[in-house]
């Protein structure tokens, strides 16, 4: 867990680092990053009293009649931002939003995961998570937008790889702003790479998340380039996923509540109550962990992306895979989620993760068998028989099964569901009357 640290520390820190500027951050409920900055001369009172903001037009968050809210800094997130350096540098802190009666508000989704974790630990558990966030990079052809790979390169490739000195200026730029890069590489579509981070408790990495994904966009920007966390940039390649490492993490010993040496495969009886929750409420939670139109587009068979709900070791065809760890590594023990893309909220997709294994081992769930087989290869019957469901196949069916579900209103409250279904809703509304390109191409001459 984060450690904690003085506003004394802090503002020795800035001033040592010579800061003029301090942005303050924080998400709305789509994930976007909301900035407000602040000369260095108001961090003192933004620290102990925080910084007053209008909510009001921000997504998800107030109505006009009760906008006021305000910005509390978390010291701990403090970093000096890398390609803001110069006489006018400035640092970030990322923050927790508050109403004006001093209460966290209920709509801000860093907090919607601070209280789901805080169940885990009153049921005695750390949740730790470890996201893969696959990106694409995209030339910019006089200043227009288009999907057009900067590179032709594939998995793991070098030669072909002409992003690696891009890479390069981003693991420095994700380091200097305090994330422990682990490995960077070329990933299997034109365009697309990876690069991941350390694992930890899911309040940090979803920071991290979120650090991450504007970090790589200011670099490829300077490079006349753009970044992508779009899930399906281009139709018949590899979309992007960010896929999740999770483990729960004893209190008290501090020894990985995943474990146990006496099952095939490692895993106690917590892991698989909490395996079991997944795959029961992975339907209602899954406009969480895939929230875009898009999304569904990469959610289909071929393309390394889990849709059926199911689990194995090896089979990289199902929604939860049980990575193999090295002898004496029990600490390692995890589960990975395949289906979560980068478009999502990450505070609200750990949170909902988080959730639906906790209901796993409150009901005492039962996880089903595993499926080694290729899932890909089932015929219909095939599926039936083994009981095998399938992910929602839009964002119309995601959201169906949020409604009627109970665990989404569970984990954003009521007045937070309520706004982002209707949100969700206007933007299937607007993509299912809009008229593409692939109508005109198929229809326009035909009828």
């Amino acid at each position: 867990m984060k450690k904690e640290i003085s506003n004394e520390e802090v503002l020795k820190q800035v001033e040592k680092d010579g800061v003029k500027f301090v942005n303050l951050q924080f998400t709305d409920m789509t994930g976007s990053v909301k900035n407000v900055t602040i000369t260095v001369s108001q961090l003192p009172e933004a620290l102990e009293k925080g910084i007053w903001f209008d909510g009001s037009s921000i997504e998800g968050f107030t109505r006009i009649h009760e906008s006021d809210m305000y910005l509390v800094p978390d010291k701990t997130t403090y970093a000096v931002i890398p390609w803001l350096e110069g006489e006018e540098k400035s640092c970030r802190f990322i923050c927790d939003v508050y109403t004006p009666d001093g209460r966290p508000f209920e709509g801000d989704p860093r907090y919607i995961l601070k209280k789901v974790m805080k169940e885990a630990e009153e049921m005695g558990y750390v949740y730790n998570t470890g996201p893969e966030l696959e990106f694409f990079i995209f030339k910019k052809e006089n200043s227009h937008i288009e999907p057009l790979p900067h590179d032709k390169g594939s998995y793991f490739d070098l030669t072909m790889d002409e992003a690696y000195e891009i890479r390069r200026q981003m693991v420095l730029a994700l380091q200097k702003m305090g994330i422990t890069v682990e490995t960077s590489h070329h990933e299997v579509a034109a365009g697309q790479h990876e690069i991941d981070f350390k694992y930890g408790d899911a309040l940090t990495t979803a920071d991290n998340a979120v650090t991450f994904k504007y970090t790589l966009k200011a670099i490829a920007q300077q490079n006349g380039l753009f970044v992508s966390f779009m899930p399906k940039p281009i139709a018949g390649i590899n979309g992007s996923g960010m896929h999740v490492h999770q483990s729960l993490f004893d209190v008290k010993t501090g020894k990985n509540a995943f474990y146990d040496g006496s099952d095939k495969y490692n895993l106690s009886e917590t892991a698989y109550h909490f395996l079991a929750g997944q795959l029961k409420y992975i339907r209602e939670i899954a406009a969480l962990t895939n929230p875009l139109v898009n999304s569904y587009k990469r959610l289909v068979p071929g393309y390394e992306a889990a849709t059926y709900i199911c689990w194995a070791q090896i089979n990289r065809s199902a929604l939860i895979r049980i990575p193999r760890t090295s002898e004496g590594r029990t600490q390692s023990t995890r589960m990975e989620i395949r289906c979560p893309d980068p478009s999502a909220n990450p505070y609200l997709a750990f949170a909902a993760l988080l959730k639906a294994g906790l209901k796993g081992i409150k009901e005492k769930l039962k996880a089903p068998e595993p499926v080694e087989e290729d899932v890909f290869e089932f015929t219909e019957e095939m599926l039936r028989e083994r009981g095998i469901e399938y992910l929602p196949y839009s964002l119309w069916q995601a959201v169906k099964a949020m409604k009627e579900g109970t665990i989404a209103r569970e984990i954003l409250g009521e007045q937070t569901f309520n706004k982002y279904v209707r949100a969700k809703t206007l933007e299937w509304d607007s993509f299912r009357t809009a008229v593409t390109d692939w109508e005109i191409r198929r229809y326009l001459e035909l009828v």
